[in-house]
């Protein structure tokens, strides 16, 4: 009864100490220091909240293990040292079947879990929109990007805008002097990307959505989310593709509906309409696909 006691007159204290060290927390703590939040929590899309809880609470259950595991090891290297006086060898022991039974199911259950909800976060956040708002081609190029916007259908070229980057230019500090390729996103609109690539592979990285995807020669990914709250970000190619991979950047404004169709209206002013020019394509140059060997070479 008196070490129940004590078990209780410990725990409460240190239960109402946790409580009062969460609620502390600011948002870039509760969410694992990721970037994507603002200071009252508001999330850069839809899926954000998603990402950063399955790496939180991972996290959580590491640590949580790390802590039995070395405390653990630390109480069998105090109590089990060698005492003064002892000579020879300790008692050895051959198994311990409940022990190893433990250690055999605990690791199993833990690995299941994390693929349990990784499995089930995945398939959210991979469902792609049937009917999306707006369909965004984002085509990669060594070193930079082009932007084709549609409709609900990414390959419907005739209604189509689109709008050709260039790689990054810095000075001699560094800094970047150059105007980036700019995705325009309307908020909280359904948004389905086609991502591509003109000529190896890239990686297409919006930092603060907390997620990217792979860009291959031949075929086609596509992302989908809904893009939750007005503000600029940055993006980039997370693929090593060549020696100016660090300068493949590009901006994400995320814009109110009516910002965003004007945007579309100074494109298609522009004379920017159609289906984007494929004359920088250099898959088009490959063998079989129509080259003559003269434009081969000269590309």
């Amino acid at each position: 009864m008196r070490v129940t006691r004590r078990l209780r007159w410990a725990v409460i204290p240190l239960g109402i100490a946790t409580a009062i060290g969460l609620a502390g927390c600011t948002t870039s703590q509760l969410n694992g220091f990721l970037p994507g939040f603002t200071d009252d929590g508001t999330q850069a899309t839809n899926h954000t909240e998603m990402v950063s809880g399955l790496w939180v609470n991972s996290w959580i259950v590491l640590l949580v293990v790390g802590i039995i595991t070395w405390t653990l090891m630390g109480w069998a290297a105090i109590a089990y040292r060698r005492r003064k006086g002892q000579r020879g060898l300790p008692v050895q022991l051959r198994y311990n079947m409940p022990i190893e039974i433990f250690y055999t199911i605990v690791p199993l259950i833990l690995v299941l879990g994390f693929f349990a909800f990784t499995a089930r976060d995945q398939a959210i956040i991979e469902t792609q929109y049937d009917e999306p708002d707006a369909c965004i081609t984002a085509i990669g190029k060594q070193w930079a990007w082009d932007f084709q916007y549609a409709e609900q259908d990414c390959d419907d070229a005739d209604a189509a805008v689109w709008t050709m980057g260039v790689q990054a230019q810095t000075d001699a500090q560094g800094n970047i002097t150059s105007e980036l390729p700019t995705l325009y996103l309307p908020v909280d609109k359904k948004i389905k990307i086609k991502l591509t690539s003109r000529d190896v592979i890239h990686s297409f990285w919006i930092i603060d959505f907390l997620y990217k995807k792979d860009m291959y020669i031949g075929k086609d990914n596509y992302m989908s989310f809904i893009p939750t709250r007005v503000g600029e970000y940055d993006g980039k190619c997370a693929e090593l593709c060549g020696q100016y991979h660090s300068m493949m950047l590009f901006k994400v404004k995320v814009v109110e509906q009516a910002d965003y169709d004007a945007y579309l209206d100074s494109l298609r002013e522009a004379g920017q309409t159609g289906d984007i020019n494929e004359a920088y394509n250099r898959l088009q140059n490959l063998p079989g696909t129509g080259a003559t060997p003269e434009a081969e070479g000269d590309h």
